[in-house]
């Protein structure tokens, strides 16, 4: 095991070399108790040569053969040295100041995760964000039902966090950050740096998020959180409540496109969920 650091930064990549050298000049001019671990998802492209054509110390390359998004970042969780864990997508980048504000505020709240606001940059074009994207703190499992309202490389979380909860779920191929913020904030408060600190870039070819079956994948997440330990019964329902709007979202479209068998399995799913409500919250 190598020296300790506070902070070990992971980077999934594929096929990203593009914007990789963004990514990695950001995190690099950033802070300096750091490393920089950067796990190849199987990539063909010339990423290798371009990350350690970096040549610094604090870069540790890992080539993996393609599992996926999840896999690459449980890999990056498991050769950590750090005390706190931040993740940064290969195509999105930092502004100066990020991990010490987000370091300082940790200390000052006692939180063990946190994230900023975002900048959202669109086929290379800035994009406004509506209300219901706008970043919350504190106990924000309740927000995080409806969408995923966490990015995943705006976020700082100490270590221990990954052993209470857990790794991220690698069978899910599109809503694993959903599916892990809801675990995360079944139990921890977040604390927020209300700065624009993180750069998310979208819109190009290969995207994860571009899935249209991401609602699938957010109805497995919820099925699995209406176990949480942690959830009181009006969070419990509620959780529900999202669990059989997502499904109603998913019968509909199947019978829309003439998958009667698929949507009839949702109608059933519907109502064996829509049973098990506790404080009988309205179903819109």
């Amino acid at each position: 095991m190598g020296k300790r650091v506070l902070i070990s930064v992971i980077i999934p990549t594929y096929n990203r070399v593009g914007f990789i050298v963004d990514a990695l000049k950001s995190v690099l001019d950033n802070f300096d108790d750091i490393e920089v671990i950067v796990v190849d998802d199987g990539s063909t492209d010339n990423t290798r040569n371009t990350v350690l054509s970096f040549y610094d110390k604090r870069i540790r390359y890992i080539y993996q053969v393609n599992k996926g998004v999840s896999a690459a970042r449980n890999r990056g969780i498991s050769e950590a040295r750090g005390e706190f864990l931040a993740f940064l997508d290969s195509d999105d980048y930092w502004l100066k100041g990020k991990l010490e504000k987000q370091i300082n505020l940790l200390k000052e709240t006692k939180t063990l995760w946190s994230h900023t606001d975002e900048i959202w940059i669109r086929n290379g074009l800035k994009i406004n964000k509506h209300k219901k994207h706008e970043k919350k703190e504190g106990r924000i499992y309740v927000d995080s039902l409806p969408m995923c309202i966490v990015s995943p490389s705006s976020v700082v979380i100490h270590k221990s966090i990954f052993e209470k909860v857990g790794l991220f779920d690698e069978s899910l191929m599109v809503a694993e950050d959903y599916d892990m913020w809801l675990r995360i904030s079944s139990i921890y408060d977040i604390s927020l740096v209300k700065e624009n600190l993180t750069v998310k870039r979208g819109g190009h070819r290969g995207q994860l998020s571009n899935s249209l079956a991401i609602d699938m994948y957010r109805v497995r997440a919820l099925k699995k959180a209406i176990r949480y330990e942690n959830l009181s019964a009006y969070e419990r329902d509620l959780t529900l409540f999202y669990l059989v709007k997502k499904a109603e979202i998913l019968k509909n479209g199947f019978y829309k496109h003439d998958k009667a068998i698929v949507a009839e399995y949702y109608e059933g799913f519907i109502k064996k969920y829509k049973s098990m409500y506790i404080s009988k919250i309205n179903f819109l």
